[in-house]
């Protein structure tokens, strides 16, 4: 058996791994850049979210609440006329990028330490580098592979996006199985 003590260095490189290679994807490939459009009038759309002061959240084009709600002709309406979507509103001002990062940082750990908790409950110590890969490449495809699919099924994320994200998830996944597979207890 072998204990969860025993793998913080794989843990902490699997980590740093998925760090690393999300930066490449973003920073370096940039292939997520074609995922957003730009409104041809953002000028105005900016003006008229910041005349209603809407706060830092999560809304709802049109706003209906319920399948009562939905019965209404008015509200039929409005989702016939359109536009629906989804709108994501932060604060004013720039994103700061250490504590987005700091917590993107965070969520790696989070991640990889619950893959190592699952490979040490189910691999013995010296278990082969394939089926360490299995377990780990697994479970870290899980953690980062299903979320942009569940937002372009109910969230209206455009499903290139979601694939792309897919496999971002693979990569992670083939990076974080390497890590645990290279240094698990022999």
């Amino acid at each position: 058996m072998v204990a969860l003590s025993q793998l913080w260095i794989p843990i902490l490189l699997a980590a740093v791994s998925v760090f690393v290679a999300s930066s490449l994807s973003l920073g370096v490939f940039t292939w997520h850049n074609s995922d957003y459009l730009n409104l041809g009038n953002e000028d105005e759309v900016r003006a008229a979210l910041r005349a209603t002061s809407a706060a830092p959240g999560q809304y709802m084009l049109p706003y209906c609440l319920g399948a009562e709600a939905m019965k209404d002709p008015e509200m039929q309406k409005k989702w016939q006329e359109g536009p629906t979507g989804f709108l994501l509103m932060r604060g004013p001002g720039m994103p700061g990028m250490g504590a987005t990062l700091g917590m993107w940082f965070a969520v790696t750990l989070v991640v990889a330490g619950l893959v190592g908790y699952l490979a040490c409950s189910t691999l013995p110590a010296g278990a082969s580098f394939g089926a360490v890969c299995r377990v780990a490449g697994v479970a870290t495809f899980l953690a980062y592979g299903f979320g942009g699919v569940i937002n372009a099924i109910w969230g209206a994320k455009p499903w290139g996006s979601a694939a792309k994200e897919v496999l971002d998830a693979f990569i992670y996944s083939v990076a974080s199985a390497c890590a645990f597979a290279w240094l698990w207890p022999r």
